[in-house]
Parts: C-alpha cells; structure tokens; sequence
C-alpha cells in the first residue's frame, strides 16, 4: 500500500502462530526508506483484510480462495496435543488420534485443522476462541489439538503438549489479492523466497540506489582522465614524428641523428 507518492508503506497481515520477525528483518535492511507496518488478524478477518486493501499481503493458513487470492505456501506445521502437566498422555513423546479415544477433545470455533471429524468424545459446548479452549484445558475440562504454534503463544506453565502424528496439519502461505500484486508485493515475496539482494527477479535495494551513483561517478571521470592522457601521449608521439620528418627533409641543417645514419654507408672512391 503506498501513502502517497513519496512515502510509500507496506502492511503486512498475520494471524496467531505465526511470526513473520526474520523476514521483516530483512526488509529492514533491503528497504529501510519504506515501513513495514504488521497488522495481527484473527483467522477470519485475515481475507477480508486483504480484500478491502487494509493489508497488501497477508501470512495466513491454507485454504485460500484461489479465484480472489493469490497464494505462495511456505511452511507446514506440526499438530500437538495441550494436557494439564500430570495428565496419562504426557507418559510417551507423541500420540496418536486413537490415543485420544476416550478423551474429551475439545473444538473451538477458530479451530485451524480442518477436522472432517475431530477425534475423542465431543464437549458439550464448542469453546469461541483457542484462547477459551486452552482455559478449559487447564480446568480439567478437556484437550485441544492445535498447530504446535499455538500451543507455543498461549503456553501456561501448568500445561504442556505432545506431538499428535496422525492428525491433520496447518499449512502457513503468504498470500494477497490476485488482482493487487504491486512492486512492494513482488519485493516481499523476494525476501520470504530466499532470493538474494542481487536477485535479477528482485528490485534493487532501496538503500543501495545512492552508493551506486557515488560510486559510478568516480569511475566516469577516472576514465576521462585515462582517455585524456592516453590522447596526449599520442599527441606527444606524433609530434616526435612529424619532428623527425622535418629533420630528414631540412636542407644544410638537417638533423644531426639523421646525417650520421646516412653516413654509415660506404665511402665512395675518387676517379
């Protein structure tokens, strides 16, 4: 999103889990004339955000609408399950969906897994927010299978959680609207690729424009001078040259140098 003509922006949306810091980071450093302002978004408000241009791009989960949006996958996340510290399953390192069996799993409504059918017994009530679902956790109430990213950003110290390995996974994508790819679109989608600074594909970096110039500059007028004193050397042999013509076709005072090579000859005889 550009402000105006001379102070362009770029907003970034992201939602819960993720952590876009290494590539800001790097836009920092590539393009530090033009901020990059992070605007957090629940699941559901991340594709609006970028339909009504409240964000150029976006760091969402998979699915997007590929009819509006235009999507780069770029990681894909591990699934755990969260369990109070003294729970049956923290006695093995992973778990599996039938391990769950018997267990009260709860599903909240921002659930970001896709279940076709979650496993375990259902709760009575679908919690509203993660965030719910976790306070339940601790409460006895039940557990939660989430990306592992979430089990991270809302860790309790009486809760801990195990990988699950057999149930779905969260694919994390950037993604912004098909019709709205800009150049500081392309520039980020650059960095979250790995391209380098000198990326023929990537635009040159903002910072990096004015020390090019400075440094050309130098080099043209070194150049000149190279040139220029190349022209007078020639200069200076031409004239030796053309002096050394004049010498050999002067009459009576020719030039010395020149005399003694036509004397080298042999001495003619006298009738």
């Amino acid at each position: 999103m550009t402000d105006s003509a001379d102070s362009p922006s770029f907003r970034l949306a992201y939602v819960p889990g993720v952590t876009p810091a290494k590539w800001v980071r790097t836009w920092e450093e590539r393009f530090p004339g033009v901020p990059l302002m992070l605007v957090q978004v629940t699941p559901a408000e991340a594709f609006d955000t970028l339909r009504d241009g409240s964000a150029d791009a976006g760091l969402v989960r998979l699915p997007v609408d590929r009819t509006v949006f235009s999507a780069i996958p770029l990681y894909t996340e591990t699934t755990v399950v969260v369990v109070p510290k003294d729970h049956l399953l923290t006695a093995a390192d992973e778990v599996t969906l039938d391990d769950l069996a018997d267990e009260v799993v709860l599903h909240p409504l921002d659930d970001v897994l896709g279940w076709d059918r979650p496993p375990g017994e259902a709760a009575f009530e679908r919690p509203a927010t993660t965030a719910d679902a976790v306070e339940l956790v601790a409460a006895n109430i039940g557990v939660l299978a989430v990306p592992q990213s979430l089990a991270r950003l809302h860790h309790r110290r009486d809760l801990t959680y195990r990988t699950l390995v057999d149930a779905p996974r969260s694919d994390v994508a950037l993604s912004w609207p098909e019709d709205a790819t800009t150049d500081l679109v392309e520039d980020f989608i650059g960095i979250v690729r790995g391209r380098t600074v000198n990326s023929t594909r990537g635009r040159a970096p903002q910072q990096t424009q004015p020390k090019a110039a400075d440094k050309r500059e130098p080099r043209k007028q070194a150049a000149g001078r190279s040139t220029g004193g190349g022209n007078t050397a020639k200069g200076r042999t031409g004239g030796a040259r053309s002096g050394g013509a004049k010498g050999t076709g002067a009459k009576g005072g020719g030039s010395r140098s020149v005399g003694a090579k036509r004397g080298t000859g042999k001495p003619r005889r006298r009738s």
